[in-house]
């Protein structure tokens, strides 16, 4: 009680401040065998609550660190660890040191650097495009089923070397991650509620049969080679730094099962506008049935290559008919899902008279993105108008659209932001959209509120984590 008093005590302080809370639960020496279930029990409790804390207070940007080095081995500990059947109360060395979740707790610890002694000239922001200039270093982290996690390495920007029957190359056994670290107007360089992409991550790396990981090792990992090549991170507030997370299967077999080695990897390089229109031109949308990105049961909701590859060639079709982007329907009701690589949201005058905000539910084909969630976030704390996450078919937005009770459609992405909609095609038929007729007032201020709270020129209740 008197720790849980003192936390109710600080937390707002540390929360203001961005602090750390650091609880240290180890033993040392040798404890009666009859203390030891209690013993286990009060550890367990302790370093579980420390990690229920870890997530809550992350949306704070509060470190709280988990710091438990397991016991001395001593005759004693061995013979009870001889003696019990109960996993739980087998102590081992260095067993505990677990830090929030996963196995590879010493990860960051043990992090190696190889300094790029042959570091290339940056480019100027207004140069930039997406993905196509990368940073001087790289992180890398292998794991292998016999020797679990080894130590990551941050070393010079190079070629992959992988055995021609990997299982990335031949089943897709892979995902990927999208987030950006800003140059703020403070100069600080902070990173955008990244814990929500280590935990989409995680979540993508159980469905596709990889190894799980620490997601708090892995980002303070991340932090480290956004530090190293800081002065990547562009000196524009147009512009910023991207990062790739990668976790590919490195099993070199034919055979289709849960690979025995795999790799995470992390690149970054500076970007500017995702799309060549700008930053905020209006982009135009086909629609067309035919075509399907994600389905019930399947894995829409993650964030895996076998999800964006396949679109190419519907993107090209798109571009072949005088359109920018696909908008993805689903289903004999034509749902409305995503658009491009994007999140969609449609601001409207629902029929009630309400102004109302508008994205499909997260219900298993809607990808889970960050700044939807952001963006829902911040339409909800204004409390201006309606915020509802539910389906939407073309009948009704077409139906709408007549009505002329559409106001704004647009896309939201880490990529790109926010990206307005101004025309789409459905069935041989362009229909405008009044996205930019309208200002557009919400896009533009969702874009500005947005960019502001990541460059630290407004505050807002999001984390922003500093490496």
């Amino acid at each position: 009680s008197y720790t849980i008093s003192l936390l109710a005590y600080v937390l707002p302080y540390l929360r203001e401040r961005q602090g750390n809370i650091i609880n240290i639960s180890s033993l040392v020496g040798t404890i009666g065998q009859k203390d030891a279930a209690p013993y286990v029990a009060t550890k367990g409790a302790i370093v579980s609550m420390t990690k229920a804390m870890a997530v809550d207070e992350s949306r704070y940007n509060v470190r709280v660190n988990c710091i438990s080095p397991g016991n001395v081995m001593t005759p004693l500990w061995e013979q009870l660890a001889a003696q019990t059947p109960d996993a739980a109360a087998a102590i081992k060395m260095g067993e505990n040191a677990q830090v929030r979740s996963g196995r590879c707790s010493e990860a960051a610890a043990s992090l190696t650097i190889e300094r790029n002694t042959e570091c290339k000239p940056k480019p100027e922001p207004s140069t930039l495009l997406f993905g196509k200039q990368f940073s001087d270093h790289m992180l890398t982290i292998n794991w292998s089923e016999k020797g679990g996690w080894e130590s990551p390495q941050i070393k010079p920007f190079q070629n992959l070397s992988l055995h021609p029957a990997s299982s990335a190359l031949h089943y897709s056994i892979e995902l990927f991650e999208g987030m950006k670290a800003y140059r703020g107007v403070d100069n600080h360089i902070r990173l955008f509620r990244p814990m929500l992409n280590m935990e989409r991550m995680h979540r993508s790396a159980d469905r596709s049969s990889l190894p799980l990981f620490d997601k708090g090792e892995l980002l303070e990992c991340i932090k480290k080679l956004v530090e190293i090549d800081q002065e990547w991170v562009p000196y524009s507030q147009d512009a910023s730094l991207y990062i790739r997370p990668t976790y590919i299967g490195t099993e070199p077999s034919l055979g289709v099962s849960r690979p025995g080695k795999a790799m995470i990897f992390v690149i970054i390089g500076p970007v500017g506008p995702y799309f060549s229109t700008g930053s905020f031109n209006p982009v135009s949308l086909l629609a067309d049935p035919a075509f399907v990105r994600a389905w019930k049961g399947g894995v829409g909701a993650y964030k895996m290559g076998g999800n964006y590859g396949p679109t190419i060639a519907v993107q090209n079709e798109a571009v072949k008919r005088g359109c920018q982007q696909v908008l993805w329907l689903y289903g004999q009701d034509e749902e409305i899902t995503e658009v491009g690589t994007m999140n969609l949201f449609i601001y409207w005058t629902n029929e009630k008279g309400e102004k109302e905000l508008v994205t499909p539910p997260l219900d298993g084909i809607i990808l889970p993105g960050v700044t939807r969630q952001s963006l829902l976030d911040l339409g909800r704390s204004w409390g201006e108008f309606k915020v509802t996450e539910r389906t939407m078919g073309m009948k009704e937005l077409l139906g709408a659209l007549d009505a002329g009770r559409v106001l704004e459609v647009f896309g939201a992405g880490t990529a790109c932001v926010v990206c307005p909609v101004g025309s789409l095609l459905y069935k041989g038929k362009m229909y405008q959209i009044p996205t930019m007729q309208n200002g557009p007032d919400l896009a533009k201020r969702f874009y500005k509120e947005l960019t502001d709270i990541q460059v630290r020129a407004s505050p807002h209740l999001y984390p922003k984590s500093k490496y």
